[in-house]
């Protein structure tokens, strides 16, 4: 068996054998989500065509009694086998055997998270403003699926050479108290409202780091708790949020809508409906408010 991957990018990578089965899954997944969002988007432009379909043309899926089926079913019917399967192969299964299960598994997980804010909101709102919470879906699988093949571990501090070599109480220790240290910097990151930098920081430490001394989102737990009562601070928050959301809002919307299917440069009166939108104070804790009014 190789012991890694050649691949030629203009710059020397390797990706170890044993990691083919999570490339080939996000090959699938990123394959899966564009072709489908390409069929969804001709299926509605051409559903008020009176024009008989030809047997190739792709169409909605229908049973009896005119039920539409979402193509969330098969992806979860894909993910459910594919995932026993990887778990009846972990015993016996060799690589080869994963990477076919893994392709699978890809597709249904991408058939399942475009139609994830059908699920979040228990309505079709695939075209709607909340559908985007499917495409936001996508960007995080994608993110994390890229920083495994890279070989980032969110449990690296149990894979140093100190925990492999000395089996000693004060080096266990050590590795423990430097995994809670790492997990309750996440926690302070999450309260701050920095989902990307906490997901990230999980992987990349010196990321927690900085995310959990630098001001938090001004909506977020640790705005509400420590900010509200510190008209500066939170002032300070709000204008750092909107300096630095703004060039993320408008990429965002601009690939979203692209996704979507309606390429477009958002235009600023957009981009500041959607800053006002995402950008504002966190209330008051009850307990303060309580306070001032007794």
């Amino acid at each position: 068996m190789p012991a890694s991957l050649e691949l030629d990018f203009g710059f020397p990578h390797s990706i170890p054998y044993s990691r083919l089965p999570l490339v080939c899954c996000l090959i699938a997944f990123i394959l899966t989500f564009f072709v489908t969002r390409t069929i969804v988007r001709y299926i509605r432009r051409n559903a008020g065509s009176d024009a008989p379909r030809r047997w190739w043309q792709p169409r909605n899926i229908s049973a009896g009694g005119g039920l539409h089926i979402h193509h969330v079913v098969i992806g979860v019917i894909l993910v459910m086998v594919s995932g026993v399967t990887m778990v009846t192969l972990a015993v016996d299964g060799g690589v080869p055997e994963f990477t076919a299960a893994s392709i699978f598994f890809g597709v249904g997980a991408a058939l399942v998270l475009d139609e994830f804010a059908l699920i979040l909101h228990l309505s079709d709102v695939y075209w709607e403003e909340d559908g985007r919470a499917s495409v936001d879906a996508v960007f995080v699988a994608v993110a994390v699926a890229g920083l495994l093949i890279m070989g980032f571990n969110p449990l690296s501090f149990f894979d140093i050479d100190i925990w492999q070599s000395d089996h000693s109480l004060e080096a266990r220790t050590a590795v423990l108290l430097g995994a809670a240290v790492t997990l309750l910097l996440a926690v302070v990151v999450l309260l701050k409202g920095k989902v990307w930098t906490g997901l990230v920081g999980m992987f990349i430490t010196p990321l927690l780091v900085v995310g959990a001394i630098r001001l938090s989102r001004p909506h977020a737990p640790w705005a509400r708790w420590r900010y509200t009562s510190r008209p500066r601070k939170m002032h300070r928050a709000l204008e750092r949020e909107r300096w630095l959301r703004r060039p993320v809002v408008q990429a965002k919307l601009w690939l979203q809508d692209a996704i979507s299917g309606m390429p477009k440069f958002p235009d600023d009166a957009t981009v500041d409906e959607q800053l006002d939108r995402e950008i504002h104070a966190a209330p008051a804790p009850r307990d303060r408010i309580k306070q001032e009014i007794g």
